[in-house]
């Protein structure tokens, strides 16, 4: 008799976290092979590991306690993973270099398995001046998407999709444009995205007021 109450999480967790080889084979044949994994795993640094093998297998069984998705999919493997699930990058420069040195932090990141969160509230707003090139910026939203395809490329290969998280300030130029960006759907379907509120917004907000971008 199957452990899982409803079909959907079986296939759930044969497609995220069952531990398989690289041609598809399982190698957890039923998910009380995960939970044994990920235990013997996470108890392999204590003094007496037989002890929390058996704490960390009652802990799993029978879905009272649920790791992080990386934990589950990760522990036990012997690959190089991450356990995190969730990032949170550094602060992205306003210079192309700068940029693109971030992207590949963050390529490497998700190749590992790692979840990111961002704030695109550094970079120039579209149409400001980038001196020494008689040129334009592109604004953060166009490097958004230069985020989004990176996103797309390094998670095809596997079944898990890769999650990243926007922000942007409530008074940089551009956060019309981004609040707007998700409306088209074929557009930055990587990101979940959040405005970054102040209380001065809000109370300007319930007064009716002004608001400057900046």
């Amino acid at each position: 008799m199957s452990r899982f109450a409803a079909p959907i999480a079986e296939q759930i967790w044969d497609m995220k976290y069952r531990f398989k080889q690289a041609d598809g084979t399982p190698i957890d044949q039923t998910v009380e092979d995960s939970w044994r994994r990920i235990a013997r795993d996470l108890a392999r640094v204590e003094q007496d590991p037989d002890r929390w093998e058996r704490e960390f297998y009652t802990a799993l069984e029978d879905f009272k306690y649920l790791p992080a998705g990386r934990i589950t999919a990760g522990a036990g493997t012997a690959r190089q993973v991450t356990l995190f699930n969730c990032f949170v990058m550094g602060t992205i420069p306003d210079s192309m270099g700068g940029i693109f040195e971030m992207l590949k932090e963050a390529a490497l990141t998700m190749q590992q398995g790692g979840g990111i969160g961002y704030d695109f509230s550094t970079i120039r707003p579209r149409g400001a001046d980038v001196k020494g090139v008689a040129a334009d910026a592109s604004g953060p939203l166009s490097f958004m998407d230069v985020w989004d395809a990176m996103c797309r490329t390094i998670m095809s290969a596997g079944s898990r999709r890769g999650a990243m998280m926007a922000t942007m300030r409530c008074d940089h130029p551009d956060i019309e444009q981004f609040i707007g960006a998700k409306s088209d759907p074929a557009r930055l379907r990587m990101f979940n995205m959040s405005m970054l509120v102040t209380d001065a917004f809000m109370e300007a907000d319930k007064a009716d007021g002004s608001w400057e971008l900046q």
